[in-house]
């Protein structure tokens, strides 16, 4: 057995080194398994034990209906089990604590070289995530600024010097004059452990105190901090009082502490507790400022050492909105006119409020408009506090979190208070329902703490460059060692290099218009793919088998051609790459098109077409849906008339977020609007970012505020808004389509109405795989069991009871026309609406699903599955399903994700149902097939970036077709 293994294992890791030497020669001199993947008998999910051949190092795109088993062939057959065979690599020693992956349903796979698969799944959701620390260019700038960033006081403006022991003596000695200090030596910085030693040994060296986390405390025998927490320790040298003849004392002690303290000193101020830190290495001597020396970490916003303290690192803050406290200002306080305050009662924060009121002179009942403007104040804000001793208020000695002194502190101060302090999560809610998110005004949303933000190279602070543009960055680093000198550029240069390599990938595959601050959670699905593309594209690995999720996402079409050359890059170098795709132009460059289908579910699975793209838009390849609408045997037509809407329109003036340039638009009401351009000309600041918290603000009070804008008009004409975005529908494997748009209560009722049910006397509740009574207790209802994996991701194994059934025996046995409820949950959509089409309730909301394209998708299926396209069609399905208002704005954000041509029919179907009710709908879309059936386009541009930001052209599709300078108008031009 191990002399086998060995062998495989010699194979593998010579595939990647000999890749480039084979490419010379013949290809039919190499062996079959390295010209081609080949993959036979794949069953797994809907696949009909279908076998394909793959040529080895090219570009193949595997194209279909959604839901015909692309996914199934690339991610759960081939992927899966080059991962597998990578476990398999592991001893088993290791594997033990793994488990052992399933082998994917499929009876041989040959060539198959060592996979990654990039796929479209969103990036990381916390706020702290950028397109700078996924890509990793903001940790090298982080060092860059460390090691050749020149530090500028905060005060002056001045470069920082440096200073030696004597101009330090001078300046403690002018401050501190007839005050007592402390004399420091910082000996740890911000590092984990228990320090017994370092204690024993200062011990011995003759000192009795240090200041360990703020605090000073006398050096004992046997002394140790928490081993596990960060702590900051600093030694007491001296402490006296400063006065002239103590000159040489302070000399002494500072030789002492620069010496122990590595060259950095602090001095703490007795009375006031304040300590300053004085530096051989950076001072503003002017101001008696002085910097710790920098390193990586002052420059990082998720480090207690980078961060800005009032906003913990990022760039927002929640604060009180008096909009919010006081919505109406005609009514009185006795009627509720200031929200926390409630409506007039008899209880503590009443009484106070009496007493101002009969201070200041008003009554309660007086609307709030009327009421004196510094009564009103002290309310809000409290009194301003006079100099000299405060004097205590009654209230103060009553130590509970709902009883404030309203008169001293102010309700704006008491609701910061209570979000920020309490630790029940009811209160921190309800304050929040007062507050907005804005920019944090201690950094101006820059993240980082006031020394680290006047570091600069060439004039520009870290923040200046992770504002900027990639396509900008990558100008500015072209010349960013001009000015540096001789030892500063030594330095520099292998971090500028390593940057510029970097960035060239990410130009590369049209990511220009990003910036480095951009939030990770903001980014499409494509957008996230593509900058993990440019990543292995600049690994330089070869050997490998690339599989795509639909890399297009999110690009314009006249920036494919980039994303072709860079798929193309991995190919040239001796990879495969493999690409589930839908894009016309992908499809036609690549050197290998696969078609499965014919169609969704149960009814594809099955290889319609294959071969070399020409080959594939023949007449004989008629039938196969793909090549019917590559070959334009069929199409999606244009309308023969456009619609004009219902004179009403709905107005936004002045957007100047982001990249936006004082942009004006006026949306046709009663139309299908879409909003177009290159990528990162502005679409989404312009409608995610400004247009909906707008509507969202003025119809649900929504916390988020929109970015600047000058105006609004036409909120009259319309009476809510709803976005449809690709934000998972759950984010648990409990969640599924069934019990998100609601037919899973419906079908419960059904199971709980049946006589056998009846008479055993089974609730609704019996049918949920979420509480206690019918669910198999041993998995919990999930099918699953999750086993825990000390130091390794954990595994989830079928459930060895229910055997993934969910439900206990007794459940089962209640059958509705032979089937059992776990069979309900395993039915696809168009099985279901099949199903249950006598039961209207149930049937109507099996048919939206199925008419949105998802009648493949099984009605259990978990949420965590669903791809981003998946999960927008059924949050649009179960806005279909409620009663339409005709005066609603829907706003989809490229809802064409994961969609093929035939697909994309449906679904103009049914968004074009809606605009004939009356409703608005709102679509930022790359897709010329919806483009072209809009009634009316804003098309922004004209490049992305700090290049876009302006509307280029308007009007409906032919009117844009005319404008030359519409990237858009140009590629529909061809459409028309």
């Amino acid at each position: 057995m191990p002399p086998a293994k060995s062998t495989a294992a010699k194979k593998t890791s010579s595939a990647p080194a000999s890749a480039p030497k084979k490419r010379t020669k013949k290809v039919q001199e190499l062996p079959h398994s390295e010209r081609f993947l080949t993959v036979v008998g794949a069953k797994e999910n809907n696949l009909q034990d279908i076998s394909v051949e793959l040529p080895r190092n090219e570009l193949v795109v595997i194209t279909g209906l959604s839901g015909s088993g692309k996914s199934s062939l690339a991610f759960d057959t081939i992927y899966a089990e080059g991962q597998r065979r990578y476990m398999e690599t592991f001893s088993s020693y290791a594997r033990q604590f793994m488990g052992t992956m399933e082998r994917p349903d499929v009876e041989q796979i040959t060539g198959l070289s060592p996979v990654i698969s990039i796929e479209q799944k969103t990036t990381n959701r916390s706020p702290r995530s950028t397109v700078g620390t996924v890509t990793e260019i903001y940790d090298f700038l982080r060092l860059l600024y460390a090691r050749a960033g020149t530090a500028y006081s905060y005060v002056s403006g001045e470069p920082m010097l440096r200073f030696t022991e004597e101009q330090m003596k001078e300046q403690i000695a002018e401050r501190y004059a007839g005050k007592k200090i402390i004399v420091l030596a910082p000996l740890v910085r911000g590092r984990k452990g228990h320090y017994r030693e370092l204690f024993e040994q200062v011990r011995k060296q003759g000192y009795t105190k240090v200041r360990t986390d703020g605090e000073i405390v006398d050096i004992t025998e046997g002394m140790q901090v928490s081993r596990y927490k960060v702590h900051d320790i600093e030694l007491v040298i001296d402490r006296l009082k400063m006065q002239p003849d103590r000159a040489d004392r302070l000399s002494q002690s500072l030789q002492t502490a620069l010496k122990m303290g590595d060259g950095l000193v602090f001095v703490q101020d007795v009375d006031t507790g304040k300590t300053s830190p004085y530096s051989k290495n950076l001072m503003d001597a002017e101001n008696g400022i002085s910097y710790e020396e920098p390193s990586p970490n002052s420059f990082s916003f998720n480090s207690p050492y980078g961060y800005c303290k009032t906003c913990r690192g990022l760039g927002q803050v929640n604060s009180p909105d008096i909009d919010k406290i006081i919505p109406d200002r005609s009514k009185s306080i006795n009627k509720g006119g200031i929200v926390p305050l409630g409506e007039g009662r008899d209880n503590t924060t009443f009484k106070q409020v009496k007493a101002i009121a009969k201070k200041y002179k008003f009554k309660l009942s007086d609307p709030v408009s009327k009421l004196p403007a510094d009564g009103l104040n002290v309310i809000l804000y409290g009194e301003k506090k006079k100099p000299g001793r405060q004097k205590k208020s009654r209230y103060d000695r009553i130590a509970h979190d709902m009883v404030w002194d309203v008169e001293k502190n102010g309700l704006v101060n008491m609701i910061t208070r209570w979000y920020e302090e309490t630790t029940s999560e009811r209160i921190r809610q309800w304050a929040e329902d007062f507050m907005t998110i804005n920019e944090c005004p201690e950094c101006e949303g820059d993240r980082l703490r006031k020394e680290s933000r006047y570091y600069k190279i060439k004039g520009k602070t870290i923040s200046d460059l992770a504002r900027m543009d990639l396509g900008e960055l990558g100008e500015w680093m072209e010349t960013a060692e001009e000015g540096m000198d001789k030892r500063t550029k030594l330095i520099a240069t292998d971090i500028l290099k390593e940057i510029r390599f970097r960035l060239k990938f990410l130009l590369h595959v049209g990511l220009g218009y990003l910036s480095l601050d951009r939030p990770g959670r903001s980014l499409s699905g494509g957008e996230a793919q593509r900058i993990r593309l440019a990543t292995q594209i600049g690994s330089q690995l070869t050997g490998i088998t690339y599989i795509l999720d639909e890399p297009s996402i999110g690009l314009h079409q006249r920036d494919n051609q980039r994303l072709i050359t860079a798929l193309r890059d991995l190919t040239d170098i001796g990879n495969s790459v493999l690409v589930v795709e839908h894009d016309k132009d992908i499809m036609m460059a690549s050197d290998y098109l696969l078609d499965l289908g014919p169609g969704a579910g149960v009814k594809g699975g099955k290889v319609v077409t294959a071969g070399k793209p020409k080959e594939f838009l023949l007449k004989k390849n008629a039938g196969s849906v793909t090549s019917d609408y590559l070959a334009g045997r069929r199409q999606i037509e244009v309308p023969a008339k456009r619609r004009k809407g219902n004179k009403t329109y709905l107005e936004l003036k002045g957007a100047s977020g982001n990249n936006l340039k004082n942009v004006s638009i006026k949306i046709p009401l009663g139309t299908f609007t879409c909003v177009t351009g290159v990528s990162g000309s502005g679409k989404s600041t312009l409608i995610n970012e400004t247009l909906y918290p707008i509507l969202r603000q003025h119809f649900y009070n929504s916390v988020k505020r929109p970015m600047d804008y000058k105006s609004v008009k036409g909120l009259e004409h319309i009476d809510k808004v709803i976005d449809i975005d690709q934000s998972p529908i759950g984010r648990t494997p409990r969640s599924n389509p069934a019990t998100y748009t609601g037919v899973f209560t419906d079908i419960r009722a059904l199971f709980t109405k049946l006589p056998e049910a009846q008479i055993r006397g089974y609730k609704p509740g019996r049918f949920s795989f979420n509480v206690k009574g019918g669910r198999c207790e041993v998995c919990k209802g999930s099918g699953s069991r999750t086993i825990e994996m000390n130091f390794l991701p954990d595994v989830e194994v079928e459930c060895e009871t229910c055997l993934g059934k969910r439900f206990n025996r007794e459940t089962l046995e209640i059958l509705y026309k032979g089937k059992s409820i776990t069979d309900v949950l395993n039915m696809s959509v168009a099985e279901a609406a099949e199903f249950f089409q006598p039961i209207p309730k149930i049937y109507r909301r099996m048919k939206t699903l199925a008419d949105v394209g998802l009648g493949y998708i099984t009605l259990g299926q978990r949420a965590t599955t669903l791809s981003g396209g998946e999960a927008q069609r059924v949050k649009l399905a179960e806005e279909l399903s409620k009663r339409a208002t005709g005066q609603t704005v829907y706003i989809l954000d490229e809802p064409t994700t994961g969609l093929h041509f035939e697909d994309i029919q449906y679904l103009l179907r049914v968004l074009q149902g809606l605009v004939d009710k009356g409703n608005t709908v709102i679509v930022i879309e790359h897709t010329m097939d919806v483009i072209k059936v809009a009634d009316y386009i804003i098309d922004m541009g004209p490049e992305g970036g700090r290049g876009g930001g302006s509307v280029v052209a308007k009007g409906t599709p032919e009117q844009i077709a005319k404008v030359e300078e519409s990237h858009t108008g140009r590629f529909l031009k061809l459409e028309l």
